[in-house]
């Protein structure tokens, strides 16, 4: 799988989990250039605390477009060390 936003690979990975129809990409798959954290916060009722990052392609940002749970419940524990995308972010395999 790959996330690509303006023609770039964010992130590449044959090992995510997929969670609500959101495809969780490994951590170390992540093109760590194009991230950079957010204050955003939110919350889900069975994973958790979600934090954000935002991504960064050249000079254009899409602000809160990546989330993970720094420490997910135990119900989505399988997410734990992952990320997931939206807000334009192309997932494809």
């Amino acid at each position: 799988m790959r996330a690509i936003w303006h023609g770039t690979v964010l992130a590449e990975s044959d090992d995510t989990v997929v969670v609500e129809r959101n495809h969780y990409f490994p951590v170390d798959s992540l093109r760590r250039e194009h991230f950079r954290d957010s204050d955003h916060h939110s919350t889900c009722p069975w994973k958790g605390l979600a934090s954000y990052y935002d991504v960064v392609v050249d000079d254009a940002v899409n602000a809160n477009a990546a989330w993970y749970y720094p420490q997910p419940k135990e119900a989505a524990k399988e997410i734990r060390a992952r990320v997931a995308f939206w807000k334009g972010v192309e997932v494809t395999a």
